[in-house]
């Protein structure tokens, strides 16, 4: 771990008293931000930001306390806090830190997340990028009227964590971005279209994959009209697959389960899915933007398989759930320098399957093909599972895409979604955040339009 964030951590947690547990979570970042339009920047941002959590844990009362600063004044201040907010917390004997036990011997994996020239690029190459990348947007099609903005983003994070039960991990690790959202017009009518790159390194981006994405998505759409309401089979885009997993996926937290705000409670060893539907959060996956050798509290992680076939086989844990509902941690535990542990999936993804997105869509004679949709939160009760949203995308005809269509909502229940699914696709994309997407054809949907 860094030294000096190692040292800061070690220091507060030697800091406990008799019959006290103390845990010190520190983190250092560095952020850079740049928006373009019209062709110049419109925005920049370079940020450098270090903060402290604190936890005391004394005869099962919780207390936590944070600061942005890293100040040896600082951190005694909130450590001091974390002790007083411990006095006044309900005792529950769930609350606890990690100890060795809870490692059981499992060493975290070794992953190399971090690339040197997220901080060593100037930001001057940074601003030249975004700007490049919306020229090439502008330039990737006669149809590209304009840009509607393009962005370009990277973070390089540290964390040390120290428990005063002996437990010690870190993390270092970096990502760089940049995405661009074309407007494509002819006579009267304007559509969007989103493209976008994610790498662990600066060098590895790739605007011309921005440009083209983005002038495939918006021009594509250009002439789409709203179709008539019926049932039809639908085909998810990754990225509208990968927000759709999102939903499912916080379904399959304990702390949604203990909270009884999960549609999958009470039905472990249940068939939820179809035969194909596989459901994995591998964080030790480098490929996985999310991917940690270790979770928010110093459990090394591992690939949980949460539907396997169809069935359900568990549920996402962090300590506090695992205790409360009798089983162990997943090392799911997700967080930041001024929370507490919550419980999350860093690398959720369908297990793709064999077929192509071209194969896919040759699947069914017709169908909809959904590129995004909006009002997804809303539209979305996680413990019912309803499902409905606003959408556009395209028709699919005789196994390929044809016209576009906006103005819908496509609906079901998202436990009818998952018995439907018919392909999952072998396009497996990493996106940033917590899941992946893969092309989905669910079998049947209710297409609302005219």
């Amino acid at each position: 771990m860094s030294d000096e964030l190692g040292e800061i951590a070690a220091g507060v947690a030697g800091a406990a008293r008799d019959g006290e547990q103390v845990e010190a979570y520190v983190v250092r970042s560095h952020e850079t931000e740049v928006k373009v339009f019209g062709g110049a920047v419109e925005s920049l941002a370079v940020a450098e930001a270090a903060g402290i959590g604190v936890r005391v844990v004394v005869d099962g009362r919780q207390g936590i306390a944070y600061a942005g600063s890293l100040d040896a004044d600082v951190v005694a201040s909130v450590l001091a806090d974390a002790r007083d907010n411990a006095s006044y917390g309900a005792a529950d004997p769930a609350y606890g830190l990690a100890t060795p036990a809870d490692l059981d011997g499992v060493a975290p994996p070794t992953l190399d997340l971090w690339r040197d020239d997220v901080l060593g690029t100037p930001t001057e190459a940074k601003v030249e990028l975004a700007i490049a990348a919306d020229r090439a947007v502008l330039a990737s099609d006669p149809r590209v009227r304009g840009v509607e903005s393009t962005d370009y983003g990277d973070a390089a994070l540290e964390m040390a964590m120290v428990a005063s039960t002996g437990v010690r991990a870190s993390i270092r690790r970096t990502t760089s971005s940049v995405s661009s959202v074309a407007l494509a017009g002819e006579r009267d009518e304007t559509q969007t279209g989103y493209g976008f790159d994610v790498a662990r390194s600066f060098g590895e981006l790739d605007i011309e994959r921005v440009a083209s994405m983005a002038a495939e998505r918006s021009t594509r759409l250009l002439g789409a009209t709203q179709p008539a309401t019926r049932r039809i089979p639908v085909v998810f885009d990754p990225m509208v697959t990968a927000s759709v997993l999102a939903l499912i996926g916080s379904a399959l937290s304990g702390e949604a389960v203990l909270k009884g705000r999960s549609m999958f409670a009470e039905r472990l060893g249940e068939t939820i899915a179809a035969p194909s539907v596989t459901i994995i959060d591998d964080p030790t996956n480098p490929e996985a933007f999310g991917a940690t050798p270790v979770d928010g509290e110093g459990i090394p992680t591992r690939a949980v398989p949460l539907v396997r076939d169809g069935t359900l086989l568990g549920f996402l844990h962090n300590l506090y759930t695992a205790r409360r509902t009798g089983s162990a941690t997943t090392g799911s535990a997700v967080r930041g320098y001024a929370s507490t542990p919550g419980v999350g999936a860093r690398a959720l993804h369908l297990v793709p399957g064999a077929k192509s997105a071209t194969d896919v869509l040759a699947a069914v004679p017709e169908a909809l093909y959904v590129q995004s949709v909006s009002g997804l939160h809303s539209g979305t009760n996680a413990v019912s599972g309803d499902f409905s949203v606003g959408a556009e995308g395209l028709m699919v005809r005789d196994g390929a895409l044809a016209e576009p269509v906006r103005e819908l909502t496509v609906a079901s229940t998202l436990q009818r979604m998952l018995q439907d699914v018919v392909e999952v696709g072998s396009d497996l994309t990493w996106l940033p955040g917590g899941t992946a997407g893969v092309t989905l054809l669910v079998a049947d949907m209710t297409m609302a339009g005219s």
